[in-house]
């Protein structure tokens, strides 16, 4: 009998999902990036590592297909939640998160966004609600770390300009110097003060159906800036979740997740 996983989806956002609380599961970055190949691996967007945690109900740690661990995944805690089935509070290096399930929906506290510029973390100190600087013809981004960082550009292109403008500018603005841990790219129309339309480039994986942090982060800076009022429904490629956020608060997310399969294997074989 092999080493059992599960294969979900946050939005189409899909993961490989490792209960590693009983039998610890070695990762690495050569190995995640060798079961995220979909041509020969398991593919994913991201891997979630469920492991014991002393301070909550477990620890979650979470792998880009390019093998970088990251603080945070939004749609990817969902995930876990949903596996879970119960209301649970989940260690993550971006910080403890609260959640609880409800179906197929699961709820989650995110905590509170975090906007100087150092704790985004940025090249040099800049105003983060407004910033100085653009790409394109796309000026005054907004910034913010939600576990971890992001960058939301507004725009009002259309629906297929809107994916082509993400893959043409995500992975530039995904490397530029201004970022020195890289970041996430969100590109955002607000369609109504309570609905706005999204796409995003993820940092280390690139142009996903879904993020559920980018859906945080959007919200957060739409909200910050006064371009919409929470609660607000984020709609991405891959489906709809709802942020509500009061400056000052916690951000809580609110959408649905889907177990597709469980599956086994032998992790030695990758290495």
């Amino acid at each position: 009998m092999g080493d059992r996983f599960h294969k979900m989806h946050g939005l189409g956002n899909d993961f490989v999902v490792i209960d590693g609380r009983e039998s610890p599961v070695a990762m690495t970055p050569a190995r995640a990036r060798a079961i995220a190949d979909r041509k020969t691996g398991i593919g994913f967007d991201q891997l979630i590592l469920i492991e014991p945690s002393t301070t909550a109900d477990a620890r979650l740690r979470f792998f880009n297909a390019d093998g970088s661990e990251v603080g945070a995944c939004g749609n990817g805690t969902r995930a876990a939640a949903l596996l879970i089935g119960k209301p649970a509070i989940f260690e993550t290096a971006g910080g403890t998160l609260q959640t609880s399930v409800d179906g197929a929906m699961a709820r989650v506290d995110m905590g509170v966004p975090r906007f100087d510029w150092d704790q985004i973390p940025l090249a040099y100190a800049m105003d983060t609600a407004m910033m100085p600087v653009g790409w394109e013809d796309l000026a005054s981004p907004g910034a913010v770390n939600v576990g971890n960082p992001h960058i939301v550009l507004f725009a009002e292109d259309s629906n297929g300009a809107m994916a082509e403008r993400v893959l043409r500018q995500g992975p530039v603005i995904e490397t530029d110097p201004l970022f020195p841990e890289r970041v996430n790219a969100n590109f955002a129309r607000v369609d109504a003060p309570d609905r706005i339309a999204l796409w995003t480039w993820e940092r280390g994986t690139g142009h996903t159906r879904a993020c559920g942090t980018g859906a945080c982060a959007t919200a957060v800076a739409a909200i910050r800036t006064k371009r919409a009022a929470g609660p607000v429904t984020i709609s991405q490629p891959g489906g709809e979740v709802v942020i509500d956020w009061t400056p000052g608060g916690s951000i809580v997310m609110t959408g649905p997740a889907t177990h597709i399969y469980t599956g086994e294997t032998d992790w030695s074989r990758f290495g």
